[in-house]
């Protein structure tokens, strides 16, 4: 069975698919989101072959341009009673635009539901993706929902804060 810790070594290794900048700072611009996920699910087929299946995935933000990524890994065993037959694993990073128009210093963190689920009333459900600027202390939240008629549809919010109130 796969450990946790295998499947996390995989998620992390993804990292070095993304375009890194050339000077030294470059590992500080990329940051991790926090709420990563992982679904699993198993199956029985014919043969009394067993599949072990999960996937996750992980949002990745630029912090100076707010640029952010996708990022998705998926693991795939198949066993019989005694031996694992074979293994497969596949992932990518893909991106998904930016969040502000211009360059600042940004936080960032983003969640999806998982399908199925029961409050996913539009297609496969939807995305929250929050993203602060703490140099102008202003935050947007977004939704991308997917329809499942059309393109996704994301809409933003913004919102300013004051730390002195």
């Amino acid at each position: 069975m796969l450990s946790s810790v295998r499947i996390a070594v995989v998620i992390l290794g993804l990292g070095g698919s993304l375009p890194l900048a050339t000077n030294a700072l470059s590992a500080d611009i990329y940051k991790l989101g926090n709420n990563q996920r992982i679904a699993c699910n198993r199956s029985l087929t014919a043969g009394k072959l067993q599949n072990i299946s999960c996937k996750s995935f992980a949002y990745v933000l630029n912090s100076v341009t707010s640029e952010f990524y996708r990022c998705q890994v998926s693991v795939a065993v198949t066993r019989d009673n005694k031996t694992i037959l074979k293994t497969e694993a596949d992932g990518k990073c893909t991106s998904l635009g930016r969040i502000f128009p211009a360059d600042s210093s940004y936080s960032f963190d983003a969640t999806e539901t998982e399908p199925p689920n029961t409050n996913a009333f539009f297609g496969s459900g939807g995305t929250a993706i929050w993203v602060s600027d703490a140099a102008a202390l202003k935050v947007r939240g977004c939704i991308q929902l997917v329809t499942g008629i059309g393109p996704d549809l994301l809409n933003c919010v913004d919102m300013t804060f004051d730390p002195q109130k």
